[in-house]
Order: structure tokens, then sequence, then C-alpha cells
């Protein structure tokens, strides 16, 4: 139901999930980033609170394989659950359950980890890990969406996708971005794109006016003076 990317700038320390399924709003419960620690995705039969608990493990100082293996070991109805993990370093760590839906697959990379389940192809994690090294030179959002795209192009899932979403986080305990389509019959990847690319001119000003509010830009609303 659900194929993902996490990723991590070698040259900003941002973190980043990028996410689309054939189920509402995916964004809404399977990705999970923190600042200087690293970012997250619960997904298959999804258990949300399994994001937060791998994030909260990685800042107590377990590794990403620690992370997982703990959680593996310590919950009921792992098996249903798909996790990914990447850490401080760009390390990274995964689990698929033996109950996981449909042909599922996870790519792994320094700096970048893909996986999915009820998918087309095998195929599709390694066409997301190759297009996130293969685009070095443009910032983490932009990596990630092009990712997301090639997971699509490779198959993606078995069925249509409805939903998509992305989450980055740099050094504020807010993400950066943080943009979702919740449901579209068609496309919602390429709408989610489209989304990013007018968020994208305003997306320091956002950041401006939540740190230094006295010198962030006019509003450039009705009524801002």
């Amino acid at each position: 139901m659900t194929f993902s990317i996490l990723g991590r700038c070698e040259n900003t320390n941002m973190f980043g999930v990028a996410i689309s399924s054939s189920s509402i709003s995916v964004a809404s419960r399977c990705p999970w980033v923190r600042s200087n620690i690293g970012a997250a995705s619960t997904q298959n039969i999804t258990d949300p609170s399994l994001g937060n608990l791998m994030l909260n493990y990685l800042e107590e100082g377990f590794s990403a394989d620690e992370a997982i293996d703990k959680i593996v070991n310590e919950k009921e109805n792992i098996n249903f659950r798909q996790l990914i993990l990447i850490d401080k370093k760009g390390k990274v760590a995964s689990f698929s359950g033996s109950k996981i839906l449909g042909v599922n697959s996870v790519s792994k990379s320094l700096n970048c980890i893909a996986a999915g389940n009820m998918l087309k192809s095998e195929d599709v994690t390694q066409s997301m890990t190759n297009s996130f090294n293969e685009n070095k030179n443009l910032n983490l959002t932009e990596r990630l969406l092009i990712s997301l795209k090639a997971g699509l192009l490779a198959g993606g899932e078995e069925g249509d996708v409805h939903s998509a979403g992305i989450k980055v986080i740099h050094n504020n305990t807010w993400p950066l971005v943080d943009l979702r389509v919740d449901w579209l019959e068609n496309n919602p990847i390429e709408e989610l794109y489209k989304i990013w690319k007018n968020y994208e001119p305003q997306m320091k000003d956002y950041q401006s006016r939540a740190l230094n509010p006295d010198q962030a830009p006019t509003y450039g609303v009705p009524g801002d003076l």
C-alpha cells in the first residue's frame, strides 16, 4: 500500500521522508523526522507510534540497527509492520515483517533508504535510491520528490496511488517542509511536486517569520499594511 524514501543531505544534515500510497492521507501517520537525529517511516499495516519510538531510540544513543531490533523484540504484531530508519550519520536500517502485503522490497545506501509493499516490482525501491544518489547537486526536498517520481515510473504500487507527502527538517524542532496531498484520484505525486514548487520560494520566509518576525517579509495578502 505504500512506497517511500528517507534521505539525509550530506552538506546540510537535513533529513526528510517522501511517501505515497493508495491509502488516504498516508503522510498523516507514516513519516517522522527529528532535527539532528534522523528520519523514519512506519508503514504497511501502520502503527504510527513506532515512528516516534524509532527516533526516540536514536536520540537515546542507539544505532539505527539497534533501534529497529529493540522495537522488533519489544512490540506485539510486529510482523504486520514495515519500518525504515536513517540516523544522523546517514546509516540506515529496516524491518519487513512476515505478514507484509504483496510484493515488498527495501533498497539501502549511505544517506538514503527506500521501502515499499504491494509493489508492481521489487525494482521500485532500487530506482528510488538510484535517483537519490544521482541528484546530489539538488536540495533535499527536490531530491526526495524526484526519487518518489522514479519509484512511480518504475511501477509504483500494484494499484493506483491516491495520496502523497513530504517532510523535511533542518535545525528547528518543526519541519522546514511539511506538504501533503491527502486524496486525489490521479497523480498525487505530481500534484505534491507542484505544491512544493509553489512553496519553495516562500519556504525561508516562513522560517524567518517564526524566528525573526520583526525582520520578516510582509505577507502580501489583502489587509497587510
